[in-house]
């Protein structure tokens, strides 16, 4: 175990497929890859919990609960807060940013979201 470390996995979109919005019993299926991954933290001893914007409606945490069920894996803390022993986010959404810069990493593999629409808008208004 890594101390009181855990890892936050976003739901939809990274743990499942995010197949759009149909309300808060649909959870698309799993992602092969991440639920591998998830299994192999738990097997080893790492806290793992669910970081979803689900978890602000407390009525979606029980198919949540199911859903993990379903698909082999224990009942998860279900949470949409990240406290100072979160090691790492792993999220469809998130920038990486270096730390103490506000610079985000990506920006050397590939522009962000928010690039790409200001460069998009740049075109259209040429």
């Amino acid at each position: 175990m890594l101390g009181d470390g855990w890892i936050a996995v976003d739901l939809d979109g990274t743990l499942a497929y995010d197949d759009e919005w149909k309300g808060i019993e649909y959870i698309g299926e799993p992602i092969p890859e991440m639920l591998k991954r998830v299994h192999e933290w738990l097997d080893s001893g790492i806290t793992v919990k669910i970081f979803t914007a689900r978890a602000a409606q407390p009525e979606s945490i029980p198919y949540i609960n199911e859903w993990l069920k379903k698909h082999g894996l224990p009942d998860l803390e279900v949470t949409n807060c990240k406290d100072m022993n979160m090691i790492e986010l792993w999220d469809d959404r998130a920038i990486q940013v270096e730390p103490n810069t506000g610079k985000p990493i990506s920006e050397a593999v590939q522009p962000t979201s928010f690039q790409l629409m200001n460069m998009i808008r740049k075109e259209n208004n040429q």
